[in-house]
């Protein structure tokens, strides 16, 4: 009865058995690769443990990062009934680079880039925060070479739990931390999608972004934004850079949340 509990728990010597023999299968058809054709059944096969696997490491990481990313310390309005910091910016991601990718491609379930360079000299990753400063794991890094486009942006997607009675009433809050290796101008745009119409409401976070540790708030008041009754479907926040050419861009961290707004 101990042995069967164990091998439910993952941590008896029986279930390290059994990963141990599926790791060393894994290893020869790994060794066996280069030299024999991989059938696409297995490819798939691979491709639903790495899946797995990934979320396996990311709900550990989330779970070790629960008191430095805790959102519990943040400044928050009175009356926040909702925060968040993107999974992105917590855990590390199964692609951790998208390097001259093409428009509207995704580095994550989260993060998606979209631009209009035919040359696709864009690099998005993940890369780990290392300042004492720095409350989120992790950060995304836009680096932009010979960019001949006119836009270049990247977006969030807003979780389920943001949507909740989303309405008028409610102000959303974006909170974060931007670098830059030469001044550049970000633009946060809001996007609300209500069945075949979708509400936009762009800010401009401050002036232009340059070195290290730039701290910005901007605020989306919704009841400025043409919403309907109905329940909301979607909502996605969009980064978008000014002039990117030859530039080095972070997001240290960011922060959303959503408070009532004053009734006049």
């Amino acid at each position: 009865m101990r042995r069967v509990k164990a091998v439910g728990q993952g941590t008896g010597w029986l279930a390290r058995r059994i990963r141990a023999r599926a790791a060393r299968q894994w290893q020869r058809m790994l060794d066996g690769a280069g030299q024999n054709p991989v059938p696409a059944a297995l490819r798939q096969e691979a491709r639903a443990l790495q899946r797995v696997l990934t979320r396996l490491l990311q709900a550990a990481e989330l779970r070790d990062g629960q008191g430095r990313n805790s959102l519990s310390r943040m400044d928050l309005p009175v009356g926040t009934d909702w925060r968040w910091r993107p999974q992105v910016l917590r855990a590390r991601s199964g692609a951790p680079a998208l390097v001259a990718p093409a428009s509207g491609q995704w580095l994550s379930d989260e993060v998606a880039l979209f631009h209009d360079c035919a040359e696709r000299a864009v690099i998005l990753r993940q890369v780990r925060n290392r300042q004492r400063a720095d409350l989120a794991e992790y950060g995304l890094r836009l680096e932009v070479m010979g960019f001949t486009g006119d836009f270049l942006s990247y977006s969030l997607t807003l979780p389920a739990e943001a949507l909740q009675d989303l309405g008028g009433h409610h102000i959303l809050r974006l909170e974060s931390i931007l670098q830059a290796e030469r001044p550049i101008a970000v633009y946060a745009r809001l996007n609300i999608q209500q069945g075949p119409n979708t509400e936009k409401i762009l800010r401009q976070m401050g002036d232009p972004v340059a070195g290290r540790h730039n701290h910005r708030i901007v605020e989306f008041d919704l009841g400025y934004a043409q919403l309907s009754n109905r329940s909301v479907d979607k909502a996605w926040l969009d980064l978008i850079f000014e002039a990117p050419f030859m530039n080095d861009v972070s997001l240290r961290d960011v922060i959303l949340s959503r408070h009532s707004r004053a009734q006049i």
